[in-house]
């Protein structure tokens, strides 16, 4: 098992076909922390109002996150656009889990850290060209097609691969409201004092200096399967958790090719790697 000090993640959307929660339990079940942050859209309560859906392996990832909080893993559970009404109950702490609106992270090397979903910079970075791209009924279109093109691949015997992602990284005005977002994110870490922020919501994992900003970005669980990680001694990387599991993205000190480890989905075995290329 490997530990951590502390592990973001985000965008899991329980409740729906497109959580890819095979995945995402062997990870919870495969990693251990100290501090454990859940950074929005957990639950697709959205969803839960239109169709109803859930699985066994969705209610298990619920009983291994309770699990974790009642033995002394701190979880912290920040509601996103998703899963807005729970910012109803801020303050509040269910099965040992606390439940808040946004939250401060020291990191081990002392650096703060601001964490919140994100969706409250929407109104700033998004523009009706990204809206009729990553519009919900266009990407749950997209996330659709992409499972059932991988269960072709997989009968292929051909690893995971998001169809939305391909796409998103070929549109100019996707990169263009990623770009933006980001930039306001950071803007707003920097201007209340912090060093880094940490999000989800744009289902894009990152780590990239703004300004004298670290902006960091946990990913999802729909498309990339991927968490953000904290070393003991304050490092940060993104682990991408599938059948070829590797480090997404590069560590903090890109400069510095320190090994790590991770587990591959379901496989159960472990695949010493190594941090490579920087985003952007």
């Amino acid at each position: 098992m490997e530990k951590y000090r502390s592990i973001f993640i985000s965008d899991v959307h329980l409740g729906t076909k497109n959580c890819k929660s095979d995945y995402l339990l062997d990870f919870l079940q495969e990693t251990d922390s100290e501090y454990l942050y859940l950074v929005g859209d957990i639950f697709d309560l959205i969803q839960f109002g239109r169709k109803f859906f859930w699985t066994s392996k969705q209610g298990q990832i619920v009983g291994e996150i309770v699990k974790k909080a009642q033995t002394g893993t701190r979880v912290v559970y920040i509601p996103g656009n998703h899963d807005a009404v729970l910012r109803e109950i801020t303050g509040n702490s269910i099965l040992g889990i606390e439940i808040k609106a946004s939250d401060e992270h020291v990191m081990a090397d002392g650096r703060r850290f601001f964490v919140s979903h994100g969706d409250e910079f929407d109104t700033e970075v998004r523009f009706n060209r990204v809206l009729h791209f990553v519009g919900d009924h266009g990407y749950t279109l997209l996330l659709n097609l992409s499972r059932y093109l991988n269960r072709i691949r997989g009968f292929f015997g051909k690893p995971y691969w998001s169809l939305s992602s391909w796409l998103k990284h070929r549109f100019n005005d996707a990169n263009v409201y990623i770009d933006k977002f980001e930039s306001v994110a950071a803007e707003t870490a920097l201007q209340n004092e912090y060093q880094g922020y940490i999000c989800g919501h744009i289902h894009k994992a990152g780590i990239r200096q703004i300004d004298g900003v670290l902006y960091c970005n946990d990913g999802d669980w729909v498309e990339h399967c991927t968490a953000l990680t904290e070393s003991h001694d304050g490092t940060l990387q993104l682990i991408h958790w599938s059948e070829t599991s590797r480090i997404e993205a590069a560590e903090e000190n890109i400069e510095k090719e320190a090994p790590c480890y991770a587990g591959i989905g379901e496989a159960g075995w472990a695949n010493k790697t190594y941090a490579a290329d920087a985003q952007r």
